[in-house]
């Protein structure tokens, strides 16, 4: 952790919306004229989306019916480590991009699934913003959670994220339900051990929970609605927590635990922006006295 060069970083699954959680900190960041280096955690995959493909075809065809993106042997936990490290004690670090789809590949003139080159950041950033599977994973080898000052997890119940990814690679990435299902039940053992364990270390956890029934999330037809939602946000440590300012600004709350909040779907970013901007005035107003006192 570092007051001079801090880190937020945003952890959970594919298809649990951590985009949105994202959106929020952009509009925050805009807001207060923050210069954030952003990085996404695709870029830290070990294999492009070809690559990716072949090995998956070979572990298959071994016996492993469980090779994923989700764990250690396909993601770079040790460059990720040391990016986090790095910027924490110097501000700097390198970083590439990820090419999701023809639009985002263009620019650079590569295939989409490709990786950009590695370039060195921005020299003149407030701090880093990481969005991704692993922001706050821990492992033997590698503790990726210990340099992030800021640990935020985006974890829906299982049935709605099930749904959520089902609806995204459907109707975004053309994937029939069969594929997406092995997809899931691939994952699910990497899912157990090095997605779920880190909501036990993030300080903030949002959980969207459904007011429909979601019982059978694979013949689901649409994604249930923010207003068809609630949102439980548990705080690690509520101390500092301004919560009958929260309840007065977000009508139709309330607190379910000491340290927990419930809040309406359609109000999970208003509740975002009234959580975190706090922690953002705070990060920078610790780094503006550290870099003064220098």
């Amino acid at each position: 952790m570092s007051d001079r060069h801090p880190i937020i970083a945003i952890t959970g699954s594919s298809g649990a919306g951590t985009s949105t959680v994202t959106r929020t900190f952009a509009n925050i960041f805009r807001r207060e004229g923050v210069q954030a280096a952003v990085i996404e955690g695709d870029s830290f995959h070990r294999y492009d989306r070809a690559e990716m493909r072949t090995r998956q075809a070979e572990a298959e065809k071994a016996g492993n019916k469980h090779f994923s993106h989700f764990g250690p042997d396909n993601n770079l936990f040790g460059e990720l480590e040391n990016l986090f490290r790095g910027y924490g004690e110097t501000g700097q670090g390198q970083a590439r991009k990820y090419l999701h789809n023809a639009q985002e590949a263009a620019p650079y003139q590569q295939p989409p699934g490709t990786f950009t080159t590695w370039e060195a950041l921005p020299g003149d950033t407030d701090l880093l913003f990481y969005e991704g599977l692993h922001g706050a994973v821990v492992t033997p080898e590698h503790d990726i959670a210990r340099h992030v000052d800021l640990r935020i997890g985006v974890v829906p119940v299982i049935n709605l994220e099930w749904i959520q990814k089902l609806w995204r690679d459907q109707h975004q990435r053309g994937y029939s339900t069969e594929a997406v299902t092995d997809t899931i039940l691939r994952r699910m053992p990497d899912y157990v051990h090095y997605i779920v364990p880190q909501f036990a270390q993030t300080h903030v956890n949002f959980q969207r929970v459904p007011m429909v029934d979601t019982s059978d999330p694979f013949i689901a037809r649409d994604i249930p609605s923010a207003d068809e939602s609630m949102v439980v946000i548990r705080f690690a440590n509520p101390k500092g927590i301004d919560f009958p300012y929260l309840l007065g600004m977000i009508h139709d709350s309330w607190m379910s635990r000491a340290n927990t909040i419930v809040v309406p779907g359609g109000k999970m970013e208003l509740a975002m922006q009234l959580i975190f901007t706090p922690f953002v005035w705070r990060m920078l107003e610790r780094r503006k006295r550290v870099l003064g006192a220098a």
